[in-house]
């Protein structure tokens, strides 16, 4: 089981040999690399946010030539795993209420989902909030992977944080400081609150760039008009975040910024060439590729340069082979919500999965509606049963996905209690920093 493979690496490591751990770069794209310090004993304090120091230089140690190749964990969780445990970690669903619900329940013991999503409706204040997570992980104890349990945290008008802590401001106010510093600390404070409830994955930072005055969906989520201004600070906020043990999946690929339509209500189209598209939209999300960024969220965008048929998030000629292939990108794949009318206005939502799982996304968000999540969840599994999914391609999806789970250190373990104060004065000391 994933919940068992940290330690296992960990004995592995100590029989093979000491070695330093990497920076960011020196890992291949897509994986940060396994967090000890992200480790929670059950039932622990969430830890306080403090800055981190550097750590002391220790000379590189090379490991002991083995004679046999150390067996692959993750491939041998996968080997023990059903088909509907596999399916069910391509499917992140949003849940009702502020509490445990039966349809949270069904989606943990009937399908196996691979985590849950948080909107402004299930959250109250700070402590109803950790409840609800800390539910949400003792329900799936039973499952052999643990939870993402992600949010749209970008600060701005896109918080769904309880008032209990300090506001985090809009991308567009972070990014018009030109204070990379700045920004990464602004990563660091979002992961702060994030952490301290249990979260483990946030759908942020937006790396589009907000060319287009009329856009009604970007706007101030940009941090600027510019690829330079985006990269600058949305490279950094996304470390910043990473450097929290949060999963920061950077959005919303190739480049929502010059669309005049809200994707939520319907999908728009972006009348642009790809030669046009990598001089601009597509040059932070290279930039953020180039930094190891963990995964990508795909809007739901329609290019008809590239494909006039599918819009992005359904398409194999911007997915596997512009992203993948083409940009590099070796980490986790993500849909933006499903149950959007960028895709439910032209496409049935079970017809529309298959498409996206087939076009190269890892998971799917399905944000709303227990009966269209459901109706995901069968449709995927119909799909492979008729050989429309290969098994390898589900395996290959399931084994992107368990290695960044194991790469964070992913336990469902629960948390007591959060510092609020603590990480509220995180936030003030990284607000400060701009002065």
């Amino acid at each position: 089981m994933l919940k068992k493979i940290t330690s296992l690496l960990l004995a592995s490591f100590l029989v093979i040999g000491a070695s330093s751990c990497g920076s960011a770069s020196d890992r291949p794209n897509g994986s940060k690399g396994s967090n000890s310090s992200s480790n929670q004993p059950a039932t622990a304090e969430a830890p306080s946010p403090s800055p981190t120091e550097p750590a002391a230089a220790t000379p590189a140690v090379s490991p002991t030539p083995s004679a046999t190749e150390a067996p692959d964990l993750i491939k041998q969780e996968i080997a023990g795993m059903s088909v509907d445990e596999k399916i069910g970690q391509l499917v992140l669903v949003g849940l009702e209420g502020t509490t445990l619900q039966e349809d949270a329940i069904e989606m943990m013991d009937t399908f196996h989902v691979g985590g849950f999503i948080l909107y402004k409706r299930n959250i109250t204040d700070a402590s109803q909030t950790l409840a609800l997570l800390n539910e949400l992980k003792k329900q799936n104890k039973k499952n052999p992977v643990p939870l993402w349990l992600s949010i749209d945290q970008e600060g701005g008008t896109v918080s769904r944080m309880p008032q209990d802590f300090v506001k985090i401001p809009s991308a567009q106010s972070i990014g018009s400081k030109n204070k990379p510093k700045y920004a990464y600390g602004i990563g660091e404070a979002i992961s702060a609150e994030l952490y301290a409830l249990g979260f483990n994955m946030d759908f942020a930072p937006v790396l589009d760039i907000n060319s287009n005055p009329d856009n009604p969906v970007i706007g101030n989520r940009a941090f600027g008009s510019t690829a330079e201004s985006v990269i600058a600070s949305g490279i950094e906020t996304m470390k910043g975040i990473q450097a929290g043990h949060v999963v920061p999946v950077v959005k919303h690929f190739p480049g929502h910024g010059d669309t005049s339509v809200d994707s939520h209500l319907d999908l728009p189209v972006v009348d642009k060439s790809l030669k046009q598209l990598e001089q601009f939209e597509l040059l932070p999300f290279k930039e953020a590729i180039k930094q190891q960024a963990p995964a990508v969220m795909i809007g739901h965008l329609l290019i008809p340069a590239m494909d006039k048929q599918y819009p992005a998030s359904l398409s194999k000629a911007i997915i596997t082979d512009l992203l993948r292939e083409k940009l590099g990108f070796t980490g986790v794949v993500i849909t933006d919500d499903m149950t959007m009318g960028g895709i439910t206005k032209h496409y049935g939502i079970q017809d529309a999965a298959v498409k996206a799982v087939q076009a190269g996304n890892d998971i799917l968000l399905v944000g709303h509606d227990a009966k269209q999540q459901i109706a995901v969840l069968k449709a995927l599994k119909k799909a492979v049963k008729a050989g429309d999914i290969s098994m390898q391609a589900l395996d290959d999806s399931v084994y992107r996905i368990i290695s960044l789970k194991s790469d964070f250190t992913l336990k469902d373990e629960l948390i007591s209690r959060t510092n609020v104060d603590a990480v509220n004065r995180q936030i003030k000391k990284a607000l400060n920093a701009s002065k």
